[in-house]
Order: C-alpha cells, then sequence, then structure tokens
C-alpha cells in the first residue's frame, strides 16, 4: 500500500473525520441525463429472456439484495424496473456507489431513475454505507450491490456483501445476463454496453442467505457459495 497522501479533490473529509461523499458537478449532472436516457432507449429495446430460480418474486415478497457484476451494470435498472418491480411489492432500491468523484456521476444517473445512491465501498466510507444501506432495508428497500466492485478483481466477490446481509437478514440474489452483441471497453471489468435490439438472457440464481450468528468460516464459505452461483450463472 501506497503511503501517499490521498487527493484531496477525489473525496472530502469533515473535521469529524467523515468521509463526505463527492457530489455531481454541473456537467456531471448534465452528462448524467444523457446517460440516463440513453440507457432508457438501448435498454428498452433489448430482447431479454427471463430465467428465475430465486422464488422471490411475488407479491408480498420480502426484500432483497440483488447482486450483479461491476461489468453488467448498463442492464442493472431494466432488470430490476421491469421484471422485479413488477413482480413484487417493493418501497424502493438503494444501491451502492462509490463515494469518489467518478462515483458522483453514477449516482447522479440512479438519481435520474429514482433509485437512492448510498456512498461508499470496501475502501472508502465502508462502515457508513453499512448502516445507512441497513436503514433503507428497515423501510422495505431492495437493495442492490457489485460485488467485485469498484476495482475488482473481476468476478471475485468481496466480503462487504456478506456483512450488509448478516447485519440486515436479507436474502443475496445473485443475478447475472448474457448479451448477444455488445461492446467491451478495455477496463479492469471489460465493461459490457449492449448494442441495440440484441438478445439478452436475464438470469437469477437461488438465494444466498449469512445467519446473523455466522461466523468468520461460515461467512467465507458462504462467500465462496455466492461467487460460485454468480459465475455458474455468467457466460462470457
Amino acid at each position: 500500500m501506497s503511503a501517499a497522501m490521498p487527493k484531496p479533490i477525489s473525496r472530502r473529509r469533515r473535521s469529524s473525520g467523515v468521509v463526505v461523499p463527492s457530489k455531481a458537478k454541473w456537467h456531471q449532472r448534465l452528462v448524467a441525463y444523457v446517460i440516463y436516457a440513453a440507457l432508457r432507449g438501448v435498454s428498452g429495446s433489448l430482447r431479454c429472456e427471463w430465467q428465475d430460480e430465486s422464488g422471490l418474486h411475488h407479491g408480498n415478497a420480502e426484500p432483497a439484495i440483488y447482486c450483479i457484476w461491476h461489468n453488467r451494470l448498463t442492464l442493472s435498472m431494466r432488470i430490476y424496473f421491469d421484471f422485479v418491480r413488477v413482480r413484487k411489492t417493493s418501497t424502493g432500491l438503494a444501491a451502492m456507489v462509490s463515494a469518489s468523484k467518478d462515483g458522483a456521476l453514477l449516482a447522479r444517473i440512479l438519481e435520474d431513475f429514482g433509485v437512492q445512491p448510498v456512498r461508499g465501498s470496501s475502501s472508502r466510507r465502508g462502515p457508513q454505507a453499512l448502516l445507512e444501506l441497513t436503514s433503507w432495508a428497515e423501510r422495505g428497500y431492495d437493495l442492490a450491490i457489485t460485488p467485485d466492485g469498484p476495482r475488482g478483481p473481476c468476478y471475485v466477490v468481496q466480503d462487504g456483501v456478506m456483512s450488509l446481509a448478516q447485519v440486515t437478514g436479507l436474502p443475496i440474489v445473485p443475478v447475472s445476463c448474457d448479451l448477444r452483441s455488445k461492446m467491451r471497453l478495455k477496463s479492469w471489468d471489460r465493461f459490457q454496453i449492449p448494442i441495440p435490439f440484441a438478445k439478452c438472457v436475464v438470469r437469477f440464481g437461488k438465494p444466498v442467505r449469512v445467519p446473523r450468528e455466522a461466523s468468520d468460516e461460515q461467512r467465507e464459505t458462504l462467500r465462496v457459495e455466492l461467487e460460485q452461483r454468480l459465475r455458474s450463472l455468467t457466460t462470457d
């Protein structure tokens, strides 16, 4: 780990030591709306096939924590609003977003979709974000998290989602999708951008539950199980 001080533009810190997430500037809000409109148009044109093994999408089913790989974020809103929300009662969706300056753009996009962003990650503002997500869960919100984000390694589940499930008592639903036509960026996760009118197969796996009294060994076993289930749903 480098001993260099973090850049001051990436985040702000109150005198109390609490990290204050970066807020979107006016130009980021403009860019966010353009991206929001593009996502609505492109994702709405996709021909989706739904495969659901979760057993949680019916009527008054309990809230859940939805896990999707970071490189499939572009489809997350289509998946949630066009499948989950039309099949079960939900107060809303809260999603974890990085507290960095780049995360401010994504947070604004989520707000345009009507999603509550919660700023934090494993390296920045993690404990505060966990408390905030727990609060939203208590209000009946579904939660969303990219278990390998925001910096990877790709397709490796980090421990944060296990802590969230243990504290809230909510089931973790693994979600993945297979885009038949897509572009892939040269990023750490080979981020996927769908081609309009492409076919997409969306898969919901069986939930993973973390008991509140789970030991570190049990958590690790369940973490590996969740990672395996997500990978089994994923084809690249």
